[in-house]
């Protein structure tokens, strides 16, 4: 074991993004009885939390000496700032998968960054390994936010392994769960990450009881869901005051099917690939809804410029820029898209998968009075179509003949 690389003073005050799992149960303790640091904790909630979990929580951060503990109820916030933007630009990273950790992720690092100012901590820390994305999500907004505070990472600077954290928590008495579980759960408001042997090689799926919710429904079942301006306000006709809790109620319904499981294979910012499960009934079912009530709502350059932003954003956003001035442009982009994305989509629900039906809208451009696709029109007349289709290709028929002469 290595010594932490920091010179900070015995009585330095320190924030740290407390979880209450392993890493950072021994951060509290290490960085309390060996440095001596005044440790204060913090936990952002972002929808992966029950009240009675949070307060276990609370107690065993006191149990194990820290100075004071936060909690952080984000849950509207994360929506406002980032969800809102995913779902207008029904981003699926690689096709596949609705950032569900990745997003979280950031909206804790500019919360424990806020606390870490309004505290006047001298420290910020966290308790990422060196093996994944979130130390450089944490360290980027950290290294943004509150220039100057030092970053301490004790399980990624000591290079410690899991053994060597439940030895000294237990020579400290440490009384807390160290079983280790066969899978891992990160469960947040856009999603839950499953991780365990099968994802960490390149062939395999998760057994059944590796998914945190269980499928209980097997009849058909139709939902509504009525956004207003891009945004999820009602389910089958009941208004919610925020998306977010539009949100939960929709997963309380659809994750019941075992809808949205699947596997997502991507690369990582530190340049190895990587797989992870998860589950995300609400988000899959939203964006897909989403997206279908744009398609009848929008142009064609606005839903192909949409497109190609919104893959910038999503990958961007996985990366850690969520501070990139870059994004709050797409952003405005985003969110001006969405004046005329109102309407209701119907979904039928089904074990495993749904489908959408369709939806209705009073600003849906696929009208009648307009014609009917491949049967008629009332728009235009044949000789016009005659005269445009031989103007749309001139050029290209311009082209094609002088390579023709010069053949």
């Amino acid at each position: 074991m290595s010594n932490l690389p920091t010179s900070l003073p015995a009585g330095t005050k320190v924030v740290l993004g407390f979880s209450g799992g392993l890493d950072t149960s021994y951060c509290v303790k290490y960085l309390t009885d060996e440095k001596g640091y005044e440790v204060h904790s913090v936990i952002v909630n972002t929808g992966g939390f029950t009240a009675a979990e949070l307060e276990q929580i609370e107690a065993h951060a006191y149990k194990l000496g820290v100075k004071s503990h936060t909690t952080v109820d984000a849950v509207k916030t994360y929506y406002d700032s980032i969800i809102r933007f995913l779902i207008y630009g029904n981003v699926l990273k690689n096709n596949t998968y609705p950032l569900s950790v990745s997003a979280e992720r950031l909206s804790q690092a500019l919360h424990i960054a806020e606390h870490t100012r309004k505290l006047g901590a001298k420290a910020v820390v966290h308790g990422s390994t060196g093996a994944g994305n979130d130390q450089v999500r944490f360290d980027m907004v950290f290294h943004i936010m509150i220039p100057g505070v030092e970053i301490i990472t004790p399980i990624r600077d000591m290079k410690l392994s899991r053994e060597e954290e439940i030895s000294y928590l237990k020579l400290k008495g440490v009384e807390m769960n160290f079983d280790k579980a066969a899978y891992s759960i990160n469960k947040g408001l856009w999603g839950t990450s499953v991780g365990g042997k099968e994802t960490l090689q390149s062939k395999g799926m998760l057994p059944e009881e590796a998914w945190p919710t269980q499928v209980t429904k097997s009849a058909a079942e139709e939902i509504k869901l009525g956004f207003e301006k891009g945004e999820l306000r009602r389910v089958n006709d009941q208004h919610f005051a925020h998306p977010s809790e539009a949100i939960q109620y929709v997963q309380s319904v659809a994750g019941a099917f075992g809808i949205g499981r699947d596997i997502h294979v991507g690369d990582t910012i530190i340049g190895i690939k990587g797989r992870v499960g998860f589950e995300a009934a609400a988000p899959m079912v939203i964006l897909k809804a989403h997206h279908a009530l744009e398609k009848h709502v929008l142009t064609k350059w606005q839903l192909s410029w949409k497109d190609q932003l919104a893959q910038f954003y999503g990958n961007w956003l996985h990366e850690g820029q969520i501070l990139d001035p870059v994004m709050r442009d797409i952003e405005a982009f985003l969110e001006h898209s969405q004046e005329q994305v109102t309407g209701d989509v119907f979904v039928q629900l089904m074990p495993y998968r749904f489908t959408v039906i369709g939806i209705e809208s009073p600003n849906d451009l696929m009208s009648s009075k307009f014609g009917k696709y491949g049967e008629m029109n009332s728009g235009w007349t044949g000789e016009d179509v005659r005269g445009f289709s031989k103007i749309f290709g001139n050029q290209t028929a311009i082209y094609h003949s002088i390579k023709a002469d010069q053949s």
